[in-house]
């Protein structure tokens, strides 16, 4: 039990990126855009606010709590830039979704390393020394009986941030005429077309929030996790939210409880050598362990979860 109770605030902390990247993920799928460049989104992010906390750490004021939380909104920003690649490719030009965006996937890590070395003369970003940490005891909640100690002490901000999103995710995709036409072109975008809903610029508004939500989840990834950009930053992560997306069925609170879970597989790995029979095993086993965990998860439930329709499909406005 008490390592269990040791799992939690990493477990959450590593779960929020994950979340907030299946999000992203979900409103692209939902509109039929199929986001497999999530990794390179969140590599974007990550290296856009890494590098710029580093800078905003010498301006008098940044060095603090907001210097980070400026350059999360930037790696957002920096993630939606660089899903108009996916936008210009998958709708404007109706490239296949999947090619291009395993094409960025590979463009975002060269990117990052090539602007490292023109800024930092070194394939990473030099360290900062803020980042986003944890939260004390948050008032009132955190005096609570059981659920206070467990989830409002010592907790990292990220999670709250990543729970309001899924419920601003799930008004907009489900109580709002928006959502509603954004699944629609999920399902039957020619259908939807023919009463008057603009298919592309729905998809597009679609990528560019899955953009902004990926980019933010890379930067909360790396200022949580890191003092410092690499290349290994992401690794893998934007394929686990992918894989929390599919495990949650397309649901954003079915997002959350699969990030949830996935998070657990990853301090799975950092706490087994502390857990009876696993630390008899090797140390190369525990880094295994959050993507075996993954595997997994995707044979025994992902069989009977069942996508957007037109999710992966390219849109021609002729067809009816």
């Amino acid at each position: 039990m008490n390592t269990f109770l040791s799992m939690l605030p990493g477990s959450l902390m590593v779960a929020a990126p994950i979340i907030i990247c299946a999000l992203g993920g979900l409103l692209s799928e939902r509109s039929g855009i199929t986001n497999i460049a999530l990794e390179g989104i969140m590599t974007v992010g990550a290296f856009v606010s890494a590098a710029l906390l580093f800078y905003l750490e010498k301006v008098p004021g940044f060095g603090s709590g907001l210097g980070c939380w400026v350059a999360v909104l930037a790696g957002a920003f920096g993630g939606m830039l660089f899903s108009t690649l996916l936008a210009i490719a998958a709708i404007r030009y109706k490239s296949d979704q999947t090619i291009a965006g395993a094409a960025l996937n590979m463009l975002s890590v060269a990117l990052c390393i090539y602007i490292s070395q023109i800024l930092f003369g070194h394939q990473r970003t030099d360290t900062f020394t803020t980042g986003i940490t944890r939260i004390k005891k948050v008032p009132l909640l955190g005096d609570i009986p059981i659920i206070g100690p467990l989830l409002f002490q010592g907790i990292n901000p990220t999670i709250y941030v990543a729970v309001v999103l899924v419920v601003i995710v799930w008004f907009v995709v489900f109580k709002t005429r928006f959502g509603l036409r954004l699944r629609s072109c999920g399902e039957n975008p020619q259908a939807s077309a023919s009463l008057g809903v603009k298919v592309e610029k729905i998809r597009t508004i679609a990528v560019l929030a899955s953009g902004f939500l990926g980019g933010m989840a890379g930067a909360l990834m790396v200022l949580t996790t890191d003092t410092q950009f690499t290349a290994s930053s992401i690794h893998g992560m934007g394929f686990i939210s992918l894989a929390a997306l599919i495990f949650g069925k397309w649901q954003p609170f079915g997002a959350l409880g699969a990030g949830i879970f996935f998070g657990f597989a990853q301090q799975l790995g950092v706490y087994a050598n502390m857990i009876p029979l696993l630390n008899q095993l090797p140390s190369e086993f525990f880094h295994a362990i959050p993507y075996v965990i993954t595997i997994i998860a995707l044979v025994l439930f992902s069989s009977k979860a069942v996508g957007p329709r037109a999710a992966g499909q390219i849109y021609d406005p002729g067809q009816r």
